[in-house]
């Protein structure tokens, strides 16, 4: 799987490159590509310091691919996004702290209302194996599509204000797993299954904003709710406030709310702040 992982993203390399060496081309067709790859990194290092402390090492790769297709009343948007990330302390051994693939694509069509009608679907998993570290040894909890989440939406869009993107619209969410069937069981049954079919109401905004220059703030926010249990909410919220110091650096502070009662009773929280190094592939 790990394989194909790798030749999906070089097929997305090539593509790309493919349409940026001809930009007239692109034009004319309407196709608008856009790539760009980095490596987040902290560290510290510390040699006879008495006043306590350990070594530390973590990196982060990440790479965004989009492509965007005008043409009249038709918008094509899609886009995959990874993170994989691994921290070193001490004497240690590496530990994996980013674990995650996304691809979505979303369909609409300008129709001359407020809302445009859309169809999206996404895909989300993680990349390899992640693992339980407050265990002693460490459990493994997941793997790549193990789970595996594909959703489809339709449902209405609205985009009139510059830098802000929301949809809404009906959902059905697959759950795929294998060995970890935690995540896709019934438990009104007595057997672990694993797939898991839920309908329900999805909504997703996403919003970026130049807060002063050379400083940006990117925020996607989430919702997902079951039919039978309305009055409960998946919620994912990414924020990512960058600062630009010039071509190739930039300062990233992450900050993740993940609420997802079928896996946690109580919210799931990531922060991180680290020099990335950013190259635009287009």
């Amino acid at each position: 799987m790990k394989k194909i992982i790798i030749q999906l993203l070089l097929i997305f390399f090539v593509a790309f490159q493919g349409n940026a060496q001809n930009k007239d081309s692109v034009k004319v067709n309407h196709w608008y590509p856009g790539a760009t790859a980095g490596i987040n990194i902290s560290q510290l290092a510390l040699s006879n310091w008495t006043k306590g402390g350990d070594n530390q090492l973590t990196w982060t790769l990440t790479g965004n691919f989009s492509l965007k297709y005008l043409f009249t009343e038709w918008t094509n948007r899609s886009q995959l996004k990874f993170a994989f990330g691994r921290m070193k302390l001490g004497g240690n051994e590496f530990r994996t702290n980013d674990n995650e693939l996304y691809l979505e694509t979303v369909l609409s069509k300008n129709v001359g209302w407020a809302v445009d009608p859309f169809f999206s679907s996404s895909v989300r998993s993680g990349i390899a194996v992640g693992y339980n570290y407050k265990k002693t040894p460490p459990d493994d909890i997941a793997d790549f599509f193990d789970p595996g989440y594909i959703t489809q939406s339709l449902g209405f869009t609205y985009d009139k204000y510059e830098g802000i993107k929301t949809r809404l619209g009906f959902a059905v969410q697959e759950i795929f797993t294998n060995k970890y069937r935690q995540y896709s069981d019934n438990p009104q049954t007595s057997e672990k299954e694993a797939f898991k079919l839920e309908t329900g109401l999805e909504s997703v905004t996403n919003a970026g904003f130049t807060i002063m220059e050379n400083v940006v703030l990117k925020s996607i926010l989430r919702l997902f709710s079951r039919y039978e249990h309305l009055d409960v909410w998946d919620i994912r919220w990414d924020n990512n406030l960058i600062a630009k110091i010039n071509g190739y650096l930039n300062v990233n502070l992450v900050y993740i709310l993940v609420y997802e009662k079928n896996q946690s009773p109580t919210a799931q929280m990531k922060e991180s702040l680290q020099l990335g190094f950013v190259y635009t592939i287009i």
